[in-house]
């Protein structure tokens, strides 16, 4: 069987964990998370990153620095993983669910305006596939309305729109490095704080709602608690292992590139037929390659779709059942009318395997795709 999904190591990431063992220094906020804090802030362009334990730390931290109040309301879509709607939810806040776009599937920025209400704080847009949402009219929206943007770019190390990198479009950012990403640390995750008015609250409530990490620098002669907060930080055998990764992104990107142009070229005459829709990139986003996924006319035609690779020996997936479906979005969150384009996509999106290592095995993945249509 051909998995969907294949964890990549770059081979130093051993040498790198007993490097950091070496060091004795094993807790968080070591040698080497600094090191990756450097990296990220570098590639990402962000005014400045913080390591997590996951995704979800970083947009629970995203949603403590907004201060939501129980009732307030946070624009998102209903096409994504449940973090970005938990971490909201943790605080109080509900979810107001938006369509997405038919062409990109990212939050459909036409839509967000009628979705406002006098409860609204934020928008968190996702970045579904690595590629871009219209950032431009979204910020220009936020700036209008007085709203705080949180960028959900879990799928998006790497990617950029009009030539900025996504993750520092937003008043802050939360990144993903589980094992399903592109660049990977198991299990792990990034904060990348824009707001300057946020960065020194956000490392405070990092370290447990302390000002530990002033007082490391020599800024108080103590420290104490001093505001709400928790332990979103890895230990550094974790930062050890992304660093590794991080070295190596510009050859995982690329190598993933290739594996997906091969992908897009070879179903091009199916979807001129009409079997399928390839995915749309618009000219102004830079996308990553994270992941390659084809649109079926229907439900029962995807269903068939992965029986049939099944059966060939290859493991297609799915994707999302959209948060407003479920039963705790129909509890803690509501849609801003309907959402149609959500509900078909959701019954349509099929996921090929797209990992490092596939090239030798991506014909016999392609053939059994074409075959089952």
């Amino acid at each position: 069987m051909i998995p969907f999904n294949k964890p990549h190591m770059t081979g130093r990431e051993l040498a790198y964990i007993a490097q950091a063992h070496g060091l004795g220094h094993l807790a968080g906020n070591g040698e080497f998370t600094r090191r990756c804090h450097v990296w990220l802030e570098a590639q990402t362009g962000c005014g400045r990153a913080l390591l997590t334990h996951s995704c979800t730390a970083a947009l629970e931290m995203a949603a403590l620095l907004l201060d939501l109040q129980p009732g307030d309301e946070v624009i998102m879509p209903s096409y994504t993983f449940v973090s970005t709607a938990n971490a909201f939810v943790l605080r109080g806040a509900v979810p107001v669910f938006v369509d997405i776009r038919a062409d990109t599937l990212n939050l459909d920025e036409t839509q967000i305006e009628a979705a406002i209400t006098p409860r609204t704080r934020a928008i968190v847009v996702v970045h579904y596939a690595g590629v871009g949402c219209e950032m431009d009219a979204i910020l220009a929206l936020a700036q209008r309305h007085g709203l705080r943007v949180i960028e959900d770019a879990a799928q998006a190390l790497g990617s950029s729109y009009r030539g900025r990198p996504l993750g520092s479009l937003g008043d802050a950012a939360a990144l993903s490095f589980h094992e399903t990403k592109n660049i990977i640390a198991g299990e792990g995750g990034a904060l990348l704080v824009n707001a300057p008015e946020w960065s020194e609250r956000a490392e405070v409530m990092r370290e447990k709602g302390t000002n530990r990490a002033q007082f490391f620098r020599g800024q108080v002669d103590k420290y104490t608690w001093v505001d709400v907060g928790s332990s979103f930080l890895p230990g550094e055998l974790i930062a050890a292992f992304l660093l590794a990764q991080f070295e190596e992104a510009q050859a995982i990107t690329a190598a993933r590139m290739a594996l997906w142009q091969r992908y897009h070229e070879a179903f091009a005459e199916q979807e001129r037929q009409g079997l399928v829709r390839r995915p749309v990139l618009p000219a102004h986003c830079e996308h990553n390659a994270h992941m390659y996924y084809l649109l079926l006319p229907d439900l029962a035609r995807r269903s068939a779709l992965i029986e049939g690779l099944k059966a060939r020996g290859v493991q297609a997936v799915f994707h999302y059942v959209p948060l407003h479906r479920a039963p705790a979005g129909q509890r803690f969150a509501r849609a801003a009318g309907a959402l149609p384009v959500t509900d078909a996509v959701s019954e349509r999106l099929l996921r090929l395997p797209l990992w490092l290592g596939l090239e030798p095995e991506q014909d016999r993945v392609i053939e059994a795709v074409r075959a089952c249509l």
